[in-house]
């Protein structure tokens, strides 16, 4: 056992799990009390809270007036597989990926869909030239590579005169990053990510242009029950006031539904946005302070204020999956943080959720924690 002194303090919360993510603070079952459990989602009662969820997403993110909300099944994952199986395929892709997600995508759109599509890819910490791709193809990005911690630093390489539509698989950017809606013409995200929702379902954002590709364009290939937004030709208006596909968890629902209030409460999309850029400032301050850790994000211009990668640079290090494993293990044991290992498709090292439920003081209170971690290590290694 190494003797490396641990320090005093600890997170109240050690929850930085990348998804699902920390509760909102404060949180506890007694907010869920008003959730009408045993009854149909399809009864006044149910229909007015899924609506309820829909128009206060739209009015805390400034969703334009004329842009559909739907609540609907599988996540994000079935929210951004329901567009790509509903709406690609009219025109030529361009598929970008720089993180896992990104190239999941990829693979549907190629290997089952085949579309007619050209692929972007950038490794992990770096990430594609959006000013490249061809807009008048459809084109199919994250917005925050979850488990890259690399994201768009801004929408401005998306043309306003664009022919084809952009989707946008913005999980883990929603409320904790400025969206430009005028850019964005399929947006998904999930409850579960940085307002700290249940898991399970996903919201789909869709601009004017989108739905008149849905109703102009019928794909090739069948479509399951569970992606249909159209029917004789025309939206299936009720799903995007609160009508859903299949059956919700309206426990889930409150539980966004009070995860909305709070964020309401607290100052809006603003808010949130300096709540996360806050905690991540943390982490980048004591990157700045150790040389044998980094952030995987090269260009801090880049560089996710919600999902922080970082990689260990001790050169000393021979086997870095293994040591990093050991480390996350070691912050776990101690309690100070759960679920902070990296994404098991990315490059071994640190994943922080530093999104807007997540508290600064917990984040500041983890950094020496990081560092304990790491030395206690190193000195297991050298007595090995």
């Amino acid at each position: 056992m190494t003797d490396v002194l641990k320090p005093a303090a600890r997170p109240t919360n050690p929850r930085f799990s990348s998804g699902p993510c920390a509760k909102i603070p404060g949180y506890t079952l007694d907010l869920l009390s008003d959730a009408p459990l045993g009854r149909s989602h399809r009864a006044a009662v149910g229909k007015s809270k899924l609506l309820d969820a829909i128009e206060r997403t739209r009015a805390l993110l400034g969703v334009p007036a004329d842009y559909r909300i739907g609540i609907v099944p599988g996540s994000d994952t079935g929210a951004f597989e329901m567009a790509m199986w509903t709406m690609l395929g009219a025109r030529p892709a361009e598929m970008v990926a720089w993180e896992s997600f990104g190239a999941g995508w990829v693979t549907d759109a190629v290997k089952q869909l085949k579309l007619d599509a050209r692929v972007h890819e950038a490794p992990y910490g770096q990430i594609v030239d959006m000013t490249t791709l061809d807009y008048d193809r459809d084109v199919c990005f994250t917005w925050n590579g979850t488990t890259s911690g690399v994201r768009m630093p801004n929408g401005d390489a998306i043309p306003a005169d664009r022919g084809g539509l952009t989707l946008c698989d913005a999980t883990s950017a929603a409320f904790a990053m400025d969206l430009p809606w005028d850019k964005l013409d399929v947006t998904t995200f999930s409850w579960q990510k940085v307002l700290g929702g249940e898991g399970g379902h996903g919201m789909l954002i869709l601009s004017p242009r989108a739905v008149a590709r849905l109703e102009s364009y019928t794909p090739a290939w069948p479509l399951p029950k569970i992606f249909r937004l159209t029917k004789g030709g025309k939206l299936i208006e009720g799903i995007f006031k609160g009508e859903t596909i299949n059956t919700p968890s309206m426990l889930a629902v409150e539980d966004y539904l009070v995860s909305l209030e709070w964020a309401e409460k607290i100052g809006g999309v603003p808010a949130l946005i300096k709540r996360a850029e806050a905690n991540a400032g943390e982490v980048a301050k004591f990157v700045a302070k150790h040389d044998w850790i980094a952030n995987l994000a090269e260009d801090p211009a880049t560089a996710s204020t919600t999902s922080v990668c970082l990689k260990f640079t001790d050169p000393a290090i021979s086997d870095g999956a293994t040591f990093a494993k050991a480390v996350a293990k070691r912050l776990e044991k101690e309690g100070v943080a759960l679920d902070a290992g990296s994404y098991r498709d990315a490059p071994p090292g640190l994943r922080i959720w530093c999104g807007s439920t997540v508290e600064t003081a917990d984040v500041a209170a983890l950094m020496p924690w990081i560092d304990w971690a790491y030395r206690a290590e190193r000195a297991a290694l050298a007595t090995a």
